[in-house]
């Protein structure tokens, strides 16, 4: 009896591994907090930038046929003279956002800091200082967090196996998936081991593969372990236009809000992970010389106000300049954004989705037992919508005085009349 109860005993050690492992994803402690911080925040600034600032014709100009060994030339020309870490770090505080996105290699395959894995970095341009090292440092200094770009896909190495794009850059005849797996592991290991406290590694290229009729193994679980192990506050996101998979932290969506497919590339179910929308300022991601289409400061609140309204975060975008500046109108607009922020931010900031949305024109956000209905049309002259619990009172928050409303089973409505040059009016209603 005793020996049968000794083989049960190693049998359950020896499927111990396994159980684990058949539970999937278990976020720690410190992931949970870094999600809900994450959720909160919803403002951040992404920056695409590299090589192909030089170029201004945007960040896949080298995916139109551009030989890599050619493209790979103009690293020697690379001397952002002006850029200023303080700088641009102290305009996007200002402008209420509470973390940076930066490209630290985007698909060009240009790491933008120290790498000791590959020539093909910053320090070997003529301009030769740490570009991450210098946001790093700044970031930290300010107060604000720091998230990371990183591109699983390459137009320059010839180890990686291409998929759909970049395959007019180079030879397509060295693929070496192992080898790259390790270059891209490696790269990961000094991003968040040589820069301090990074709140987020945020992947892009898995859909250059989704057309393979075979299909392609990213190897993912690992390399999200890796991060997770290095920084246990880090979170994982990946730009894939999927449902998360296992091991991913939040949900990406690309030029949409959650739920909404107008760009073609957000059609996915939204999960219960915290959600990001990603968008541009103007057109392009990278800096293109003649992509001036900036969108104004109403429309960019209306977007921070929609991404809200679903419980999203919106990480704006803008592409800085190939002498290391940020563009003047982006500077501008961001400006705007903080000063509306600064009289608004209680509305944003650490609220959940209201729970009813008209489509372009209404939207609601809470915090508590404070409700925000954002009015985004001057068209709207009459709000009729749903509401739980019992009104207090409900009032203009930008004056604070009472408005006139109705109120009874279960419906809350009111006259409002909305001045024509307000981005967002904005209502709160105080319930019981």
């Amino acid at each position: 009896m005793k020996r049968i109860s000794t083989l049960i005993l190693v049998a359950v050690a020896l499927l111990m591994p396994r159980l684990a492992s058949a539970q999937g994803y278990v976020p720690t402690e410190e992931i949970l907090k870094s999600r809900e911080e994450f959720a909160d925040s919803k403002f951040g600034v992404f920056l695409h930038w590299g090589l192909y600032s030089m170029f201004a014709q945007g960040e896949w100009y080298m995916n139109r046929g551009i030989d890599s060994k050619e493209y790979a030339k103009s690293m020697h020309a690379f001397y952002p003279h002006r850029f200023d870490a303080a700088q641009w770090v102290s305009a996007i505080k200002a402008a209420g956002a509470k973390y940076i996105c930066f490209t630290s290699r985007h698909h060009e395959g240009f790491s933008m800091w120290d790498t000791k894995q590959s020539d093909y970095n910053i320090m070997n341009t003529p301009y030769g200082k740490d570009v991450i090292r210098q946001l790093a440092d700044e970031c930290h200094r300010q107060g604000i967090k720091l998230h990371l770009y990183y591109s699983h896909i390459d137009w320059t190495r010839e180890d990686y196996p291409a998929g759909r794009t970049g395959r007019n850059t180079k030879s397509l005849d060295n693929p070496d998936w192992d080898g790259y797996y390790k270059f891209m592991n490696e790269q990961l290991k000094e991003l968040l081991t040589n820069y301090g406290e990074i709140g987020a590694i945020w992947f892009d290229g898995w859909w250059d593969h989704d057309s393979d009729s075979v299909p392609f193994d990213w190897q993912l679980p690992y390399q999200y372990e890796l991060i997770h192990k290095l920084q246990p506050s880090c979170l994982v996101g990946n730009n894939h236009h999927q449902v998360p998979f296992e091991g991913e932290d939040i949900q990406i969506f690309e030029r949409d809000v959650p739920g909404e497919n107008k760009a073609g590339l957000s059609g996915q179910a939204i999960s219960r992970l915290p959600l990001e929308t990603c968008q541009t300022m103007n057109g392009m991601w990278g800096y293109k010389v003649a992509d001036q289409n900036y969108k104004s400061t109403a429309e960019l609140i209306r977007l921070l106000v929609q991404t809200s309204g679903k419980g999203a975060n919106l990480l704006l975008n803008v592409g800085p300049q190939p002498d290391g500046t940020l563009p003047a109108t982006a500077l501008s607009r961001l400006a705007e954004m903080g000063e509306w922020l600064e009289a608004n931010g209680e509305t944003i900031y650490g609220t959940q989705a209201g729970g009813y949305i008209e489509g372009d024109t209404l939207t609601t956000t809470r915090k508590d037992n404070r409700l925000f209905i954002h009015v985004l049309s001057d068209k709207v002259t009459r709000i009729d919508m749903p509401l739980e619990g019992k009104v207090k009172r409900v009032i203009d928050f930008a004056q604070k005085s009472a408005l006139k409303y109705k109120f009874g089973k279960g419906r809350l409505t009111m006259d409002v009349a909305v001045p024509a040059d307000v981005a967002d009016y904005i209502i709160e209603v105080e319930l019981k």
